[in-house]
């Protein structure tokens, strides 16, 4: 279930079987002079089914929002066999529910993901990247406002980053330098399709405004992706730093710096000398909240932390608005989390769609619900 069935570029539209990796989406798209947005790290191994399953969010959703914006239809698999033949290649349709964005993002419970109708976009001209620095959090939402003025839909991707983030990378992963000449704060690393003149002019307002600390532009691809790798690379170099736990959550982008801040501070309340590793998509919303072991902790005494820390974390989230689950999904360890989140109206709604499309339980069974 790999194949590619169609693809046209009048239609802007291409229809892929569920077992294409997400890296060879994106290399269709591109060869037809297209692109395919949704972008992850593990692009080179993830499947679009999954993608699609999970409601995959990577860094471009600031632009085109998560993969739940990139599907015109779907082929799915009922509980019972039946097939949902629905690969329609059609930007409007009114005609009853729209049935396929229930099983976007349901992670298998509802029905088997077969195939796509995928929206592919004009690729853009060329894609610039900036790696900014800023001094807090909250400097960064400024920016990011900022830059959506100046720079309209241009502008792609913005990614959030502290200095302890860089100086795990920079000790753990071959093949990495710190971009700047000292270090700072917090970084931003930004894509924007607008002219490069234009990109130009607005981060010298930016570093007029005292927004922007210091600014790297690459000179060519390969030291786009070098800056790419140091955001990219930031779960892993972790691993080599200790045991962690990790937090996936999305509140409304104004309130980025107080999830942070108070997060922070409630944890080091908690637990002394864990150390922060707040990172992500910043243009969305969507922060990473992962706490790396105190150096002089044991690896048990701090995992035994884990419950306390994240209802410590998810509280904050509810106050904020967020959600305890912004792209990773709520599978088996988090159902407790999702009853205690969402409203009974919501839940009860959820399970009367389960018991409708699976009465036998058969489908992921354990996750979710």
């Amino acid at each position: 279930m790999n194949r590619i069935r169609d693809l046209s570029v009048d239609n802007h539209s291409m229809v892929v079987e569920a077992g294409c990796t997400l890296a060879r989406v994106q290399d269709a798209a591109s060869a037809a002079g297209c692109l395919f947005p949704l972008s992850l790290a593990a692009e080179g191994s993830c499947q679009i089914g999954g993608n699609l399953s999970t409601n995959a969010g990577g860094v471009n959703v600031l632009r085109y929002g998560t993969a739940r914006r990139q599907v015109l239809g779907l082929e799915v698999v009922l509980p019972e066999g039946s097939v949902i033949e629905g690969l329609r290649a059609l930007r409007k349709d009114t005609a009853g529910y729209d049935l396929k964005q229930l099983f976007i993002g349901a992670e298998g419970t509802l029905g088997v993901i077969t195939a796509a109708c995928l929206s592919i976009q004009p690729a853009p001209e060329a894609i610039s990247t900036v790696m900014l620095a800023i001094d807090s959090p909250l400097a960064a939402v400024e920016l990011l406002s900022y830059l959506q003025n100046a720079l309209g839909d241009t502008l792609l991707a913005f990614e959030l980053m502290p200095d302890r983030a860089l100086r795990f990378v920079l000790r753990h992963i071959a093949d990495t330098r710190n971009p700047f000449a000292r270090s700072y704060p917090w970084i931003v690393l930004a894509a924007s399709s607008a002219a490069s003149a234009l990109i130009e002019t607005v981060l010298v307002k930016a570093m007029e405004r005292n927004t922007v600390q210091d600014a790297v532009i690459p000179k060519s691809n390969a030291e786009s992706e070098s800056l790419w790798k140091l955001r990219h690379c930031v779960s892993e170099a972790q691993k080599s730093e200790g045991a962690s736990l990790k937090h996936d959550v999305a509140v409304p982008v104004a309130s980025v710096a107080r999830l942070i801040e108070r997060s922070e501070s409630a944890i080091l309340r908690h637990i002394p000398g864990a150390r922060m590793v707040a990172f992500g998509h910043l243009g969305d919303g969507n922060i990473h909240l992962n706490v790396s072991q105190p150096r002089d902790a044991s690896v048990d005494g701090f995992l035994a932390e884990g419950e306390a820390i994240a209802n410590m974390i998810y509280d904050i989230v509810a106050e904020l608005g967020g959600s305890f689950s912004a792209e990773h999904g709520v599978g088996q360890a988090r159902r407790g989390y999702l009853r205690q989140y969402r409203t009974p109206v919501e839940l009860t709604a959820m399970h009367a769609i389960k018991d409708a499309l699976d009465p036998q339980g058969i489908m992921n069974p354990g996750k979710v619900l």
